[in-house]
């Protein structure tokens, strides 16, 4: 009776995880690989830099809505990015895809490396860069006025980096980004904090994350943070790498990361937004 007791197991937790975020959710497609060609359209916000190419997604409606904007990985704002913008519109939220690299992206290992060191050699133009995106959010689009930073790899980084210097924003979403462990330093947040974080990160291992945790809780700053077993850094944009592992954990983190941003941003509520966007 033993392995059937584990069959039984197992068929329960596969059916948790289903439930969760179906396949056919457009975030799930748009970080796994299969979402269309953008729809969205290029814009540009930052007027000190005629060459930074942001990517707007809007929902269908008048709005307000609620806005994110996206901080790229290392090798800069390209289609999964904007194909995850997409997916935040359709989900109800404004989204803006900021670019960090004045239209530039990186092919390879050594060209992402260049432009990481070359972009955070100048930490005041990216804060500044980011502040014209929220300044920009407010008066061209149909905006609540709520707005959260979601950053991955380089961009969790940033979106760390940014709600320590940056204008007043309502959250702050990092995706197994570099971390801090002074609470005197993160005593400067005031909303809560969201992270999602892997097991098997070589570059940030768990012992940072729970000195990062550990910190914030010393600051009294609110946190939904999870480091997620068996998954690698990157899991979450690109499931596809190894889907056995990181499908489930990447469903999981969008429940988590949906349900913050409704906290944070009285977004759409997803229980009541389901999974109806195609």
């Amino acid at each position: 009776m033993k392995p059937l007791r584990a069959l039984a197991t197992l068929l329960a937790l596969l059916s948790a995880i289903s439930s969760q975020a179906s396949p056919d959710d457009v975030m799930m497609q748009a970080i796994s690989g299969q979402a269309g060609e953008p729809t969205g359209q290029a814009v540009h916000y930052f007027d000190a830099d005629p060459e930074t190419r942001g990517y707007l997604a809007l929902p269908e409606g008048e709005g307000p809505f609620p806005a994110v904007i996206l901080i790229h990985e290392w090798n800069g704002l390209v289609d999964r990015i904007r194909q995850t913008a997409d997916a935040f519109a359709a989900h109800g939220y404004i989204a803006l895809a900021a670019d960090l690299y004045s239209g530039r992206t990186g092919s390879n290992r050594e060209e992402n490396i260049a432009l990481v060191r070359e972009a955070r050699s100048d930490e005041a133009t990216i804060i500044a860069n980011l502040n014209a995106a929220v300044n920009w959010l407010e008066t061209h689009t149909p905006s609540s006025g709520k707005v959260a930073t979601i950053g991955w790899c380089f961009g969790g980084g940033i979106a760390l980096s940014y709600a320590l210097g940056g204008e007043h924003h309502d959250g702050t979403a990092i995706f197994y980004g570099s971390l801090l462990d002074d609470p005197e330093r993160m005593s400067h947040i005031h909303h809560e904090v969201y992270g999602t974080f892997a097991e098997n990160d070589r570059g940030i291992p768990v012992e940072q994350v729970d000195a990062f945790v550990a910190a914030m809780r010393e600051a009294g700053i609110e946190n939904d943070v999870h480091i997620y077993d068996s998954v690698e850094h990157g899991f979450w944009l690109h499931t596809e790498r190894d889907p056995a592992n990181n499908r489930p954990a990447a469903a999981h983190a969008w429940e988590r990361l949906r349900a913050y941003l409704n906290r944070t941003l009285d977004g759409p509520d997803p229980a009541e937004t389901g999974h109806e966007h195609h």
